[in-house]
């Protein structure tokens, strides 16, 4: 398995596309207590229509196959990731977040701004203090009776889906599961414990292509917080998705990969305009 060592920790990362270090390069960056599945497994098939783009999915410390023992706050994973993209993606690349990883990616947006290609949050987390956030309700627009009838308990969905059926409920297996199973219950409580990082967002304006993505069931981020960074992302196509939540990519998987490609095909001619 891939691994770089960066302040003292292994970081696992999977690469797909091309073996070539000068092809564009897009660093994925997941979200909390999942790994880095949660974005390869809904995202990859764009790639079929975008093969020129080199991917690095990184699993953060005390998620996936990073073991961080040490790790107790989010300054500390936000130094380990900074040290991994700048040793795994040293010249021009683009960034994408998901959820705490979206957070995450607002802070390598403000210290990699004059490299940085592109900038896409995905259900990104904006305010990390839970309380403060503006978030609507929980709430369920589609359930298949006869599915969660026949699932039982098993459905453990219930928190997280806003489409509640078979197949968001084998995309949350797939690709959400696998990560929950696999992170570091005492790093990860010890991380929530100091989860609002000290180091800087949204600092300056982003002049370079952004996709801000976000449900608008979404009950653990929300979606009204979001648009208070539109300003500072002139350059932003912000989409909040109907009859979607924090599974957005489940539950939208065709507005979700497209608003994801277009985003790539924006990046793309920017870099070419702007080199």
């Amino acid at each position: 398995m891939p691994y770089v060592e960066v302040e003292g920790i292994r970081v696992h990362h999977v690469i797909t596309g091309p073996d070539d270090p000068a092809a564009p390069t897009l660093v994925l960056v997941h979200g909390f207590t999942v790994d880095h599945r949660v974005l390869s497994g809904p995202f990859e098939p764009v790639f079929a229509d975008h093969p020129q783009w080199r991917r690095i999915y990184l699993d953060l410390p005390g998620h996936g196959r990073t073991a961080a023992p040490e790790v107790a706050s989010s300054d500390d994973v936000f130094q380990v990731l900074r040290a991994a993209v700048e040793a795994l993606a040293p010249g021009r690349y683009a960034l994408v977040g998901q959820s705490y990883g979206g957070y995450l990616a607002r802070g390598l947006a403000a210290v990699h701004a004059d490299r940085l290609d592109g900038l896409a949050i995905i259900v990104p987390v904006i305010l990390p203090r839970h309380e403060e956030r503006d978030l609507p309700p929980r709430q369920v627009l589609i359930r298949d009776p006869e599915f969660a009838a026949r699932l039982g308990a098993e459905l453990d969905a219930e928190d997280l889906l806003v489409v509640q059926a078979e197949e968001t409920w084998r995309a949350l297996r797939t690709y959400v599961q696998p990560g929950l199973d696999l992170a570091d219950p005492d790093v990860t409580a010890r991380i929530a414990t100091a989860y609002q990082g000290s180091f800087p967002v949204d600092v300056a304006d982003f002049i370079r292509p952004c996709l801000i993505m976000v449900g608008r069931q979404d009950h653990i981020t929300g979606y009204r917080d979001a648009w208070t960074l539109l300003e500072r992302y002139p350059r932003a196509t912000f989409a909040v998705l109907d009859q979607a939540g924090h599974g957005l990519d489940a539950e939208q998987p065709v507005l979700a990969r497209a608003l994801f490609g277009e985003w790539l095909d924006r990046v793309t001619a920017a870099t070419t305009a702007l080199g």
